[in-house]
């Protein structure tokens, strides 16, 4: 072997390195987490600062990428044909058209693409300050290409997105949040809390919100006794109170104003004022967002108001601990009664009140149940089913066999749900 010889391999050698550089940069710099390059950047890594600022300019740092992975690439294939072809004579363009491709394809493009693929952020902290000199030495070049490039897309027609111009930043994080779940770097109550987060502003205080048939609530006509008795017995803070009618709420009680006001008349009941302790009732629109909410409740320091609808009549209450539970989780303390509305089943069935809203269901059990037309999973099986089903009636939706086991009147109570697995 000659030195010549020995000269031309090596230097096919290390041009298919180099090119491994090259394709491996590419996958690594536009695959690296932006999130987490950013959080390093603010934290004073320069190699992130490195990213950061290739980044600014994506078509020009591809563009260099490119021009000198194919410049390695051409000049490899070259000295290979050349070296064939003073062994082989004309035969040897084909042997080194076959070994070059095989050598590029597997060595200089899939396994440096696929390394950089599983460790996208360690390689783009790492190629980043290597890359940066062949980009300012390239850069004449790439700005003319990017020109050349940019007057030709100028006058090509804009493709349809298909919907994705309509993805906003919350549902992007949502779908970020929800990809790092399923790879299991983020647990199911660290997703949950954070999604339920981004749902606020698409949420209204409606699908939350103590339904009126539900409220307790305390007759403000009724004798002192007996409204004090009431309020202490609840396991809640605050009752509305109301007059000749349940839905007349014409006050609040709070049991600490009760107290109060009890200490005033020395503990006797029979001189206690009722409604002179009581609070002026609050109300906020049922479309009011959980996030528009949340915010009023912070700035007037309350924790309590009802809900109305567009006519001024009442339909529920909703609570700054309402809202919180939409991202935290079910919040319970010693005063609290037991929420037993879903019940898991040896057999894999979920036994479900009623009243249950679908979204407490779908994070509770892990499921992707549709809630945008109904809020209550008893809501959810009268809108598919297009009727008020009876008790024994089944009904498959959505990959789920959902069966009604109880109604009241035209409201259904009970229903048992088994997911099969399939699309219906």
């Amino acid at each position: 072997m000659t030195f010549a010889f020995a000269f031309v391999i090596f230097a096919i050698f290390i041009l298919i390195v180099i090119s491994a550089f090259f394709s491996g940069s590419e996958t690594a710099l536009t695959a690296y987490s932006r999130a987490r390059m950013h959080a390093l950047e603010r934290d004073g890594n320069e190699q992130a600062a490195a990213v950061g600022r290739l980044a600014k300019s994506p078509e020009r740092l591809i563009g260099t990428i490119l021009l000198g992975n194919n410049l390695v690439n051409i000049l490899a294939s070259a000295l290979a044909t050349s070296l064939f072809l003073s062994i082989f004579g004309q035969v040897g363009v084909a042997y080194a058209t076959i070994a070059m491709t095989a050598l590029v394809v597997i060595f200089a493009e899939v396994l440096p693409k696929t390394y950089a693929l599983r460790n996208s952020d360690r390689v783009a902290l790492f190629v980043a300050p290597l890359i940066k000199p062949v980009y300012v030495v390239f850069s004449p070049v790439t700005d003319a290409v990017h020109y050349i490039v940019t007057k030709i897309l100028d006058r090509t027609p804009d493709l349809p997105l298909d919907g994705l111009d309509g993805v906003t930043a919350h549902q992007e994080l949502k779908g970020a949040i929800d990809l790092h779940h399923r790879k299991g770097s983020v647990v199911k109550h660290d997703r949950d809390m954070l999604g339920g987060v981004l749902d606020l502003p698409d949420l209204e205080v409606v699908d939350i919100m103590v339904h009126r048939t539900s409220m307790a609530t305390v007759n403000a006509d009724d004798p002192p006794e007996k409204v004090v008795d009431e309020v202490l017995n609840s396991p809640f803070t605050r009752l509305p109170a109301w007059r000749g009618e349940p839905e007349n709420i014409v006050g609040i009680i709070h049991a600490k104003d009760l107290l109060r006001s009890l200490g005033k008349v020395k503990w006797n009941i029979k001189n206690l004022d009722v409604m002179g302790m009581a609070a002026e009732p609050w109300y906020v629109p049922d479309t009011t967002s959980l996030q528009e909410q949340l915010n009023v409740f912070l700035k007037r320091k309350s924790h309590f108001a009802l809900v109305v609808d567009e006519y001024g009549e009442v339909q529920g209450l909703v609570t700054l601990e309402d809202i919180i539970e939409e991202i935290v989780g079910q919040i319970v303390d010693e005063h609290d009664i037991p929420d037993v509305g879903i019940r898991p089943q040896p057999d894999g069935t979920v036994n479900v009140d009623g009243s249950v809203p679908v979204r407490d269901l779908n994070r509770f059990m892990d499921w992707q149940l549709p809630d945008e037309e109904a809020t209550t999973i008893a809501g959810f099986v009268i809108h598919e089913a297009q009727t008020i089903p009876e008790p024994g009636q089944v009904f498959n939706f959505y990959g789920f066999r959902f069966e009604v086991l109880r109604k009241q009147k035209n409201k259904i109570t009970a229903l048992r749900i088994l997911p099969t697995g399939g699309a219906n």
